[in-house]
This record gives structure tokens, C-alpha cells and sequence, in this order.
């Protein structure tokens, strides 16, 4: 991982809108940025310099439930074991601070199930489903 770093913090906002939209996760507005990031349980940034090119975040309510999010690497930097760098300090973080017996989930787009497999994550099926809702304003 030469000339980049896993930095311990919250990506800012610009940088987070920016590696969603680049890294094809669907774009957030400046207001939920706003709301959500200081929410974060948890954060690790990517830097290459000084520019932010990947990021992850876990959220959850410190207790009993996480959410690893927004795992994102700008395409030119993906690759390289940055992925696996992002996930390998968010469950570092988990195991060194979460309670035992906390339930941490995440969704997992295409192949990276793989990925996330390597750090202990198994799918639920047949037991249990993941579901979604995209809240809209009629």
C-alpha cells in the first residue's frame, strides 16, 4: 500500500459526497452528509497525500447494533488491497470496542461478499432477509 494511509476519522463532507458518487454507491445530499457523518460510530479515511480517495464507516448505537457503511475507493485506486485495509480497521475497531454479542450487519453489492467474507461476515438466508426502503416525499 505504498504512499497511502488508513486514517482513523469521519471522511469530511465533500470527500464523502464525492467517493459515493465516484465509487457508484447512490449520491447523498449536503444535508443528510451533514446529519449523518457526526453520527458515526466509527470512521476510517484513505489518503493518498493529501487527497481522500476510499473511506468506511460503521453507525449503530454503541451497544447492541452496528451497520458497517460506505465502503468506497475512487475506481483508480480500487485494486489494491485498500478494500481489505478499510474493512481490516473497521473490525478491528469492533473487536477491540464493541460488547460481545453486538450484532453487526452490512449489505453486500456484487462480488463484494467476497470481501467481506474474509472478515467473518455470512450471509443470513435462509434464516433471515435483508430488506430496504428509500424513503420519498410525494
Amino acid at each position: 500500500m505504498d504512499g497511502y494511509e488508513i486514517v482513523p476519522e469521519v471522511p469530511g463532507i465533500e470527500d464523502y459526497l464525492r467517493l459515493r458518487v465516484a465509487s457508484g454507491l447512490s449520491p447523498k445530499t449536503r444535508e443528510q452528509a451533514e446529519k449523518g457523518l457526526p453520527n458515526t460510530w466509527f470512521g476510517v479515511s484513505v489518503h493518498m497525500g493529501s487527497e481522500v480517495v476510499g473511506m468506511g464507516r460503521i453507525i449503530g448505537d454503541g451497544g447492541t447494533a452496528f451497520l458497517v457503511v460506505d465502503i468506497a475507493l475512487e475506481p483508480a485506486h480500487q485494486g489494491k488491497g485498500l478494500g481489505k485495509a478499510i474493512m481490516a480497521a473497521l473490525v478491528q475497531r469492533l473487536k477491540a470496542e464493541a460488547p460481545e454479542g453486538a450484532y453487526v450487519s452490512l449489505i453486500a453489492d456484487g462480488d463484494a461478499k467476497h470481501l467481506y467474507a474474509k472478515y467473518g461476515f455470512e450471509p443470513v438466508m435462509p434464516a433471515s432477509i435483508g430488506m430496504a426502503m428509500w424513503l420519498r416525499r410525494a
